[in-house]
């Protein structure tokens, strides 16, 4: 695990196949892991708490040389061994399929969501809920990013033991390098609607697609990771105002979320939402579906829509943006909603965790480095 010498208790961080590319559970796992790097000195010298990452053998050291690391195998599924004993095992993500170390003493998982109740056949839903009441069969904690998923996790799932919710933090583009989009100009002031996605039709782009069909005098811009549901999207439609941008980096994208007018997530299943809170930090007005843990996310700082038909999502967007045009006010609230969900805080309420759990002193916060 690692070269760093044996720690009296050792924390094993187990990310399982997450890597780049994975959308909010790699966010999570990594703006998470980041953090616990940077406090692990700190545990190592006054707790005597070594730090470990379980994650795919070509992401070793992705979190730097003050903690170790212990490859992903295929082998753990089944029987999970370990070169030294295990004090605490955290899951970051319940798709994790690697069981917890032999003799490990706590055993901790994240469940981001329960989306598969929505709109899946039941026996997809039968399948699902088995194999996570199997999963919480190998845990003593369990941790939720957002309420909503809290009460599915206890709903659906049965489970009557120690949980904790922690919600996400959501990063800040603010200030960051900005580039625009392709076919665009620095100085573009063209007004757009923007939307941030897998485009997965659990996110309901097909819904932004017929608002677009339905109000043509305005521009929406479509963005998201280069996959099939994305391509498929976009060979599908074909509209003098939809852009698609696919694949975009950081700086596109926090020039999409500079420039736009409103951001639009009309997404059906979420256990939580990060790009809506990236876009507040803007300022921006968010159009958001009433669905699962929207409303606890968006809070009053959104508008939201109750139905996709078009001439009901055009009113709700039309009316947000006219009240957001006459109270300048309004962006610095929305500002101050998104700075709620922070990953410094985020990171200190599981360390904390961490340290119960353990029976070790409250730790204190950390900060992660710039990345």
């Amino acid at each position: 695990m690692g070269l760093l010498a044996p720690a009296r208790l050792e924390v094993l961080v187990s990310l399982g196949r997450s890597a780049p590319g994975d959308g909010g559970i790699f966010e999570f796992s990594s703006q998470l892991g980041r953090r616990i790097a940077a406090a692990a000195p700190q545990w190592r010298s006054r707790h005597g708490v070594g730090f470990s990452f379980h994650l795919r053998p070509e992401l070793q050291g992705l979190f730097g040389p003050e903690v170790g690391y212990l490859p992903l195998a295929p082998l753990q599924r089944l029987v999970h061994r370990t070169p030294r004993p295990i004090a605490l095992w955290h899951a970051t993500h319940q798709m994790n399929k690697s069981r917890p170390p032999r003799g490990c003493t706590h055993r901790l998982v994240t469940i981001h969501d329960l989306n598969y109740l929505y709109g899946r056949p039941r026996l997809s839903v039968w399948r699902h809920n088995r194999r996570l009441r199997a999963l919480l069969g190998r845990t003593d904690q369990v941790a939720t990013v957002s309420h909503h998923s809290a009460g599915d996790v206890r709903r659906w799932l049965g489970w009557s033991g120690p949980l904790e919710v922690i919600h996400n933090g959501a990063r800040s583009f603010v200030g960051a390098p900005q580039r625009p989009l392709a076919g665009w100009a620095e100085d573009d002031a063209q007004p757009f609607l923007l939307h941030l996605s897998r485009l997965s039709p659990s996110k309901n782009p097909q819904a932004i697609v017929g608002l677009a069909r339905a109000w043509p005098q305005m521009l929406f811009v479509l963005c998201g990771p280069d996959g099939r549901d994305a391509r498929a999207l976009r060979e599908a439609t074909r509209l003098p105002n939809l852009q698609f941008h696919l694949g975009i980096d950081d700086a596109q994208k926090a020039w999409a979320y500079a420039h736009c007018a409103g951001f639009l997530f009309p997404s059906l299943t979420e256990g939580f939402g990060l790009p809506p809170i990236e876009a507040m930090h803007f300022g921006k007005p968010v159009f958001l579906a009433r669905r699962t843990s929207l409303p606890e996310i968006g809070g009053d700082a959104a508008d939201y829509f109750d139905d996709f038909e078009p001439a009901a999502m055009r009113r709700v967007v039309e009316q947000g943006l006219a009240r957001d045009a006459a109270e300048p006010a309004r962006a610095d609230a929305v500002r101050r909603h998104a700075a709620r969900f922070d990953w410094d805080r985020a990171a200190a309420a599981y360390l904390a965790l961490y340290a119960r759990l353990l029976g070790l002193p409250e730790p204190a916060a950390v900060h992660a480095p710039a990345a």
